[in-house]
């Protein structure tokens, strides 16, 4: 059941999974100084490898820590790459029905690698129960999560001379940052991506602003550049895909519209995959997949067709027509399976159940081994 290209996997997940009771409450007593970091890292290793052999039992064959080392999918590595530092701001991310906490990273001092990231040790344990003929697979944020994006990169002039010195900075940090996985032994890195579902909002909130359309479609070339820069140079067996997600936190979302506003801009980065939301209406139709997929016979699209945010298990039959609708678009031989997003982006974690979260699983498997021949 392999794909054409480097990702392989025509049944994969993107990242997250629910946090189980222990864990929180691990979590919960050592931030309130009740445990050492010691003791928390002995429940999350424990809870990591049930993780691991759940994945392999449900017949994945790239597999995640689960998230499990971190409180948000993105802020963890952020605030501990050099030159940024966690901040508590006065206000937090509106959901559609739901708020965040209201944590946040901005700049201290120019961007660079930091090669004592704590992921570095995850990803190495995460490595160390990985059994034989099954791939570890390291998750990020991308580095257009800071280009004006949430005030992170505000004070960039404090210590830069030019904006153009600190997105080559910003894409050095992520290139050594990648290489230092790789050279741990990361052979598949995803790099998670809010930033296209906003830039989707924008662009089509102000259709009629050419103004305000400019400076967002000068924020999509900032982010192209900089990903790519990151990319360029990397080994040539490093698979690099991407989750161009609209937001996931309790099941609630952030961003709405189709992919038409910036499909020319995913048409040109480097990735070797996108994981495509495409769960509900808000996502769009397939027509965007052509530009998106831009006639690269190496390149992958993971229609990521079933939810993670509810348990409700969809018909068989619904899917397979979805899946052939979008291969119109994209050939078939390059499209693979996924729910639109992790089960738990933030450790609160969506309304559903571990169970359910096999379950989902185990429904994507299956219609991927029939659909994937």
């Amino acid at each position: 059941m392999t794909i054409a290209g480097k990702l392989n996997y025509r049944f994969d997940q993107v990242g997250s999974y629910l946090r189980p009771e222990n864990l929180k409450q691990a979590r919960a007593a050592y931030d309130e100084g009740k445990i050492t970091h010691e003791e928390l890292l002995a429940v999350q290793h424990t809870e990591i490898k049930k993780l691991v052999d759940k994945q392999v039992a449900v017949g994945l064959q790239a597999v995640t820590d689960g998230e499990f080392n971190r409180s948000w999918w993105h802020l963890d590595f952020l605030g501990q790459l050099g030159g940024f530092e966690f901040y508590d701001q006065e206000d937090s991310y509106k959901f559609h029905g739901e708020k965040t906490r209201s944590t946040n990273i901005r700049l201290n001092g120019k961007v660079h690698a930091n090669l004592e990231h704590p992921f570095f040790k995850d990803f190495q344990y995460l490595q160390s129960i990985v059994p034989e003929g099954v791939e570890p697979k390291q998750t990020i944020p991308s580095p257009s999560l800071i280009i004006n994006r949430d005030h992170r990169s505000d004070l960039w002039s404090e210590y830069y001379a030019t904006w153009e010195d600190f997105l080559d900075d910003l894409a050095l940090a992520y290139h050594d940052t990648l290489q230092h996985f790789y050279d741990l032994g990361a052979r598949y890195i995803q790099l998670d991506d809010t930033t296209w579902g906003y830039l989707i909002a924008q662009l089509n909130a102000n259709a009629d602003n050419a103004a305000a359309r400019a400076q967002f479609e000068k924020t999509a070339q900032d982010d192209v550049y900089v990903i790519n820069k990151a990319l360029a140079g990397l080994p040539s067996d490093l698979k690099l895909s991407t989750h161009v997600c609209r937001g996931n936190f309790k099941s609630t979302y952030l961003f709405e519209g189709g992919y038409e506003a910036v499909a020319k801009y995913l048409g040109q980065l480097n990735y070797d995959a996108f994981f495509l939301e495409y769960d509900n209406d808000r996502s769009g139709g397939f027509e965007p997949l052509k530009d998106i997929y831009n006639g690269r016979n190496n390149v992958a699209i993971v229609l990521g067709l079933l939810t993670s945010k509810s348990a409700d298990l969809e018909k068989v039959d619904d899917v397979v027509a979805r899946i052939n609708e979008a291969a119109k678009f994209v050939p078939k031989s390059q499209l693979a399976l996924s729910t639109q997003c992790g089960f738990s982006s933030t450790e609160e974690g969506n309304i559903l159940t571990i169970p359910d979260q096999w379950k989902k699983l185990a429904l994507i498997k299956r219609i991927a081994d029939e659909q994937f021949v």
